[in-house]
């Protein structure tokens, strides 16, 4: 008879069976959601996840529902990374869930779409965010895979347009269940390195599946808080990532990743020689209107010289006038005291001033005046004084003796 046990040690020995089971520790598992319910007051949810045939239980502890991109539904169907064990309370066989992924476009879309409005709603698409590029980076961090196309497009690009920058790869997976977590940590790991000018975030293309990865919530966070201005070139034309939303600016592919990231060369050195031409051109415009101005400024300097030449002669002519006037001024009363002296003079001399005072003058009858020396007796004359007149006639002319 086989030994005798207890419930517990039973419960006890087969949890050891199934954690000892390597297989049974990271299992991937696709099923449909149901019973869904979260816990309100602890935040651990609990689940049956069931195909056709069968379900198991499930529970996905608060910190592993926290990361959840997106919201689970009843009926939803879901790719879950878990570990399978025995509840060794109640001997229920179980799954834990690590992480949830929607299954199929349906379902996956659903999910993206709820996320998006969160994302979105939190102010992680805002424009206000949005960081610009710098127009000439020293380094660029790169997060892809080291062995996809993406790095040799970027590389061929970037040394065709700018060859002295530097690339600085941050090697990552870019599908499976690690990928995300491993993206994220690199956009980290680069924002934080201080040679960084700009970070761009690649994969070379795949089919929409493919590029899901790119829509994880933890990739979005870590690109909103990255302090480098980022760049999304997840390689396709048509479909929006969540990285495409936050990003700073969006590529289509890791080739326009690189364009937008460095200038042009060939480009810059046509702006070069145009700004050349134009400070040349800008130059000689500004030499031509000094020389014009230069010359304006000595013609006026000429005219004002002139005019101080002209001042001052008209300072030294006004000086001459004075002294002229002065001179005229002086002759002129010179010459009036001396007229004023010779019409005394004359005045004095007068004949009618003479005889005014008593004195007569003789005159012939031709009134020519004639001195009593040329007389002749019984001629006759006029003796003249001030106011009258007498006609006498000479008896005899005699000569006077002064001592008489």
């Amino acid at each position: 008879m086989a030994e005798v046990m207890t419930v517990s040690a039973l419960n006890r020995y087969v949890k050891t069976l199934f954690d000892a089971n390597d297989a049974l520790f990271d299992l991937a598992l696709r099923g449909e959601i149901a019973n869904f319910v979260q816990n309100a007051r602890s935040g651990h949810c609990y689940f049956t996840l069931r195909d056709e045939a069968c379900s198991v239980k499930a529970v996905m502890f608060r910190s592993s529902a926290a990361r959840l991109a997106f919201r689970p539904e009843e009926g939803m169907r879901v790719v879950v990374r878990c570990r399978a064990t025995l509840y060794e309370r109640d001997g229920a066989f179980q799954i834990y869930v690590n992480e949830m992924f929607p299954d199929g476009i349906g379902a996956a879309q659903l999910a993206l779409e709820q996320l998006k409005a969160q994302l979105e709603k939190e102010g992680l698409f805002a424009q206000e965010h949005k960081k610009p590029l710098p127009a000439y980076p020293k380094c660029i961090g790169v997060v892809t895979s080291k062995t996809g196309a993406a790095l040799q497009d970027i590389r061929n690009v970037m040394g065709r347009r700018w060859p002295s920058v530097r690339l600085l790869l941050c090697p990552v997976t870019v599908q499976g269940f690690e990928a995300a977590q491993q993206v994220a940590d690199a956009i980290d790991r680069l924002s934080r390195c201080k040679e960084v000018d700009e970070i761009i975030v690649a994969r070379g293309g795949g089919s929409r599946e493919d590029l899901w990865v790119f829509n994880a919530e933890v990739i979005a966070r870590a690109a909103f808080r990255c302090k480098k201005p980022l760049i999304s070139a997840i390689g396709h034309e048509i479909d929006y990532t969540i990285l495409d939303f936050v990003a700073d600016r969006r590529a289509p592919t890791p080739s326009a990743a690189a364009e937008l990231a460095v200038p042009d060369r060939k480009e810059q050195m046509r702006i070069l020689l145009e700004l050349q031409k134009n400070i040349r051109e800008n130059m000689q415009k500004r030499a031509v209107l000094c020389y014009n101005g230069l010359r304006q400024y000595n013609l006026l300097l000429e005219q004002s010289s002139a005019r101080k030449i002209l001042q001052q002669d008209g300072e030294q002519l006004l000086q001459l006038q004075k002294k002229i006037r002065a001179q005229i001024q002086q002759k002129a009363t010179s010459a009036q005291q001396t007229l004023q002296h010779s019409a005394a003079l004359a005045d004095s001399l007068n004949p009618y001033r003479v005889l005014s005072r008593g004195y007569t003058m003789v005159t012939l009858p031709d009134g020519s005046v004639s001195t009593v020396a040329a007389l002749h007796p019984d001629e006759t004359v006029w003796i003249c004084g001030a106011h009258h007149r007498a006609r006498c006639r000479v008896e005899a002319v005699e000569e006077t003796n002064e001592n008489t």
